[in-house]
């Protein structure tokens, strides 16, 4: 009979290469967990799980993962070895949009790996917790999806708690402890996010942020510690107001009618209006506002295959009615792009239709006829 060492050595190489990705998660979230955990020894473990992960994935797939000289082809070595891709250029072959959150979650990281300081640690785990977090649970969502369930370590990962994210004073040590650490690690992660779009900045999988709510209420058998709810699950509205609560700390009351559709979203007469009344001359639906979503590509023509496919800060598309609304955001980027005489020559290249005068000087004798040459007096906007 063959014993546990010879049945592991028959193993392939690449479900090695796994089991090593697995026991350098493992440390990495006992570190985690641990009161007397370190940050850092974190970092360098998850760092260490995603190498050997993706290895496990290119060896499985035969990709070959080791770095070649361009102009000879032969292999780079170090020691008398072939030098293997680095993490961070693994992860361009594994995901190549890079805008991907997944990559640029683990792209962060391999950052702040080279850049936290010992010292800095805890307030640097602070600040970074709902990316860690996301770190975590991709990692395990990219091991299930290649490898199947039966690798999964979600019996052995732990959720982590912290106790300032149970109170109001809590949350405001945490704002005070991210603004304690060093300005190079600082300037590092708002250089990185400034980058990043922000519908990509609040997609779970780059920063799992939750709030824990108490479960009142009679205790009953379906009752679970934790409820997970996945994002992609939920319908168009049901993710505005997770995405929203989320923000600002809202509680979601169960059989509390919250009318949170297309909150703050504006058709496009009221956009008209409100840029309108920021300018010097006109600004009509039709003659400006088509012409500027089309060439700025906030949404798609109409007949599109997929009428969703908006730029989220300044459009959303409302299933249910079939139509477009815009964001604040919006009036803002139009009064930015066209806001002086010079800008709208230079975006339509045409002149812009001054606005009428509204108001006569007062004279004395009977008030003016409303009209003026000929036609009603206009109200500014």
């Amino acid at each position: 009979m063959l014993d546990m060492k010879d049945v592991q050595m028959a193993y392939a190489r690449w479900r090695h290469i796994l089991t090593e990705s697995q026991r350098h998660a493992l440390k990495a979230v006992d570190e985690w967990n641990c009161s007397s955990g370190n940050y850092c020894d974190f970092l360098t473990h998850m760092h260490k799980a995603w190498h050997y992960l993706l290895h496990a994935e290119f060896h499985q797939a035969k990709i070959d993962y080791h770095y070649k000289d361009a102009q000879t082809g032969e292999y780079k070595l170090i020691d008398g070895e072939p030098k293997a891709w680095d993490l961070e250029f693994c992860l361009k072959q594994r995901y190549p949009n890079s805008s991907d959150p997944v990559r640029l979650n683990a792209e962060l990281f391999v950052a702040l790996r080279n850049k936290v300081e010992h010292r800095y640690e805890h307030n640097a785990k602070v600040a970074t917790g709902g990316k860690a977090q996301a770190l975590v649970m991709n990692y395990e969502h990219e091991m299930v999806g290649h490898f199947g369930g039966a690798f999964s370590l979600a019996e052995r990962l732990r959720f982590p708690v912290s106790l300032q994210s149970l109170t109001a004073e809590g949350r405001e040590q945490l704002r005070a402890t991210a603004a304690k650490l060093p300005k190079g690690t600082r300037d590092l992660v708002a250089k990185f996010e400034a980058a990043i779009d922000p519908a990509v900045l609040d997609d779970l999988k780059y920063d799992y942020r939750v709030r824990l709510v108490p479960v009142i209420g009679s205790k009953t058998d379906a009752d679970l510690a934790i409820d997970f709810v996945k994002l992609d699950d939920l319908s168009e509205d049901e993710r505005k107001v997770m995405m929203e609560a989320g923000r600002q700390g809202t509680v979601i009351i169960k059989n509390r009618h919250v009318e949170v559709a297309d909150k703050d979203k504006l058709l496009p007469s009221r956009v008209a209006c409100l840029v309108e009344s920021q300018l010097p001359f006109e600004f009509n639906v039709q003659r400006e506002h088509i012409e500027m979503w089309r060439r700025l590509a906030v949404r798609p023509t109409a007949g599109a295959s997929d009428p969703c496919d908006t730029d989220a800060r300044y459009c959303v598309y409302n299933e249910a009615f079939k139509s477009y609304a815009y964001t604040p955001a919006w009036v803002k980027r139009i009064v930015k792009e066209i806001g002086t005489v010079d800008k709208y020559r230079a975006f339509f290249g045409r002149e812009p239709r001054m606005k009428k005068v509204t108001s006569l000087p007062r004279q004395e004798g009977p008030t003016s006829s409303s009209l003026h040459d000929g036609q009603p007096m206009r109200e500014t906007a």
